[in-house]
């Protein structure tokens, strides 16, 4: 029988109707692939251990997140970019379809479970403040033409500044870009952070 924790129970009910079949998906297919998995919360968030920290789901607003402690070490059998994120490995799970099949999650998941059968240690966390990035041109252009907003960001701590600049230079498409900046200028104005729609 899969130890499953009641708590989690809870937060999948809670969860939006969109989240909730992905959340109970995503649980069935990790206890399938590593019997032995116990469910557990951390952060507030399911998290399944295996011989110590193995993986986790959460819900937001508009997407689920899944994400492997070892990432770093899984970075060639994952999809997505493979280091940490706040939507985990695998990108923004927004409906099941943008879920890998199950044969390809259960490949990962062995994977990861041989990892903490063998004892491999996590590759340990960068030490010391992340550089800063340099805000772009078109950016700060934006920012200057709005009292409230130059305000906001001047008086940002740097990993704040960071969220905004890292969210516009990402943008591939250039009125992608300048969509990001004329709502980042728009939020600034308003003293919001880049992802004040997660803060409860």
């Amino acid at each position: 029988m899969p130890k499953t924790d009641p708590r989690v129970d809870a937060y999948i009910k809670k969860a939006k109707p969109f989240a909730q079949p992905i959340l109970t998906h995503l649980r069935e297919v990790v206890h399938r692939a590593v019997p032995g998995v116990e469910e557990t919360m951390k952060w507030s968030t399911p998290h399944f251990d295996y011989k110590g920290m193995f993986c986790g789901i959460a819900a937001f607003k508009e997407h689920v997140g899944f994400g492997f402690w070892k990432a770093a070490l899984l970075a060639d059998h994952l999809p997505g970019p493979g280091g940490p994120s706040a939507a985990g490995q695998f990108g923004k799970i927004a409906s099941m379809q943008d879920l890998p099949s199950d044969r390809d999650l259960t490949r990962i998941l062995k994977i990861a479970k041989k990892l903490n059968d063998d004892e491999v240690k996590a590759p340990p966390m960068r030490k010391g403040p992340r550089p800063e990035l340099k805000a772009p041109a078109d950016l700060l252009a934006g920012i200057a033409k709005n009292k409230k907003a130059r305000a906001t960001f001047d008086n940002f701590p740097p990993g704040q500044r960071r969220e905004y600049i890292a969210w516009v230079i990402e943008a591939r498409q250039a009125a992608t870009r300048a969509k990001r900046i004329e709502t980042a200028v728009e939020w600034m104005a308003e003293g919001k952070i880049r992802n004040w729609k997660y803060v409860k």
